[in-house]
């Protein structure tokens, strides 16, 4: 797929720390409860690390005890594309920067205590906090 933000291995790599690269371009996973951006409560936005784009809005986010930075929807439902992951042996549901394809982790319908019933579990490393 083309994404308004392309760019080569290469240049991914010198813009990225190796955690980074390999969650946002290899669609790897960062430890859980290891993440900076977990206990964010900060109000602002969250950013994707990758190219900038404006992902999550804090009023979004809680606390799901997943291990992982949770929001219960995107600032914007463009701004993430929703792809099938059929990867270890499970049917998930990845979700991707659709400003540049970045890989941010996975969405689940396992939250009934928020108003969507969606779980977005977000790696830290694939964001930047904005404050507002």
């Amino acid at each position: 797929m083309e994404y308004p933000v392309s760019k080569t291995a290469d240049q991914w790599r010198e813009e990225l720390n190796e955690i980074e690269f390999q969650v946002l371009r290899l669609a790897g996973t960062e430890r859980a409860f290891t993440g900076e951006l977990l206990d964010e409560h900060r109000k602002g936005v969250f950013t994707c690390r990758g190219c900038g784009a404006e992902l999550f809005d804090s009023e979004t986010k809680f606390d799901s005890k997943s291990g992982w930075p949770s929001f219960y929807e995107p600032k914007n439902a463009e701004k993430v594309e929703l792809v099938e992951d059929l990867s270890h042996g499970m049917v998930r549901t990845e979700v991707r920067c659709a400003n540049c394809g970045g890989h941010l982790g996975h969405v689940f319908d396992d939250a009934p205590q928020t108003p969507t019933g969606e779980r977005f579990c977000i790696n830290s490393v694939s964001l930047k906090f904005k404050s507002s």
